[in-house]
């Protein structure tokens, strides 16, 4: 259930979707079977054990997208078709024509379809109506969009936006390189990416290794800038922040201690203690992450 990279969105400021309400328009595009000529279909699903497509705990709430995609690999569909031009061939005594081949190509690939395996993927979202935020667990924007696009699509209209903050996460990522320190809760670990900003776009990466060495800062004075650096939040969260804002390999320190300890909940009960305990530490989270960026620029609009 920890989300593990995190797209962050902003919720527009008027949203007033009740948790029934959601759940409501979530019901009118469930995730169904792909048909026999279908090669993907999306929908939502029960993102907890109780079946509701909402899982609601102190005004938080928890959606899951999913997806079934049919498996068939153009590979395959060449290999077929090949071994059916073959038999053609021989059957009517001359080799298959371009149409011929387009057409044998165009009924494999139909009767494939119809046969294909199908995987199902699983994308969340958290919303927050309370501090202003849409979080989806993505490791790309790619798979972040898709839901977000399924979700205006069901709801009619969804006016999210990426978060846009004074100081680009680059010019703080090399401000805080420069000082040895970062602000707030955040401290630097040990997890840096470097990347040139001339045309060769040449790369250095650093994993578990100390960030405070001359190298550092003599990359950085030769004009390379960081496009990913490992933090951590308050001794309790560690992440890589990246150059577009998002957060990746979120690992929560605290909350696997606290699992280690045991206890006598059962299943649903201990989901809503990880939700709740989630939302509540990524949302401080978050706020401290756009606070060290120089707060939000819409922020800044409005106070002037």
């Amino acid at each position: 259930m920890w989300f593990k990279n995190l797209v962050v969105y902003r919720l527009p400021a008027d949203w007033a979707v009740t948790a029934a309400e959601l759940e409501q328009q979530l019901a009118t595009r469930p995730l169904q079977p792909c048909s026999p000529f279908e090669m993907l279909s999306r929908g939502w699903v029960a993102p907890s054990s109780t079946g509701r497509l909402v899982h609601t705990v102190n005004l938080q709430h928890l959606i899951a997208l999913g997806a079934n995609q049919k498996l068939l690999p153009a590979s395959i569909i060449r290999q077929v078709t090949a071994e059916r031009a073959a038999v053609l061939a021989q059957e009517q005594g001359f080799p298959v024509g371009r149409r011929q081949m387009r057409d044998l190509k165009m009924s494999v690939t139909e009767e494939l379809r119809a046969k294909a395996l199908t995987r199902r993927r699983i994308t969340r979202a958290w919303i927050d109506p309370t501090n202003g935020w849409l979080v989806v667990d993505a490791a790309g924007t790619a798979k972040a969009e898709e839901l977000i696009e399924t979700l205006r699509d069901t709801l009619g209209s969804l006016a999210v936006q990426f978060i846009e903050t004074q100081r680009s996460p680059q010019m703080s990522m090399a401000v805080w390189l420069k000082l040895g320190e970062a602000p707030l809760r955040l401290t630097i670990d040990q997890d840096l990416e470097l990347k040139a900003a001339n045309q060769t776009k040449a790369t250095i990466r650093y994993s578990h290794h100390p960030l405070e060495g001359k190298d550092i800062q003599a990359h950085l004075a030769a004009g390379m800038y960081p496009t990913r650096l490992g933090l951590t939040w308050h001794d309790r969260i560690a992440f890589v922040l990246n150059e577009k804002m998002q957060i990746k390999r979120v690992e929560f320190l605290e909350m696997s201690k606290d699992h280690a300890d045991g206890g006598e909940l059962d299943e649903a009960e201990q989901f809503d203690i990880d939700f709740a305990v989630m939302a509540g530490e990524l949302a401080k989270l978050l706020d401290d992450v756009v606070a060290a960026l120089g707060t939000e620029v819409q922020e800044r609009a409005a106070a002037a």
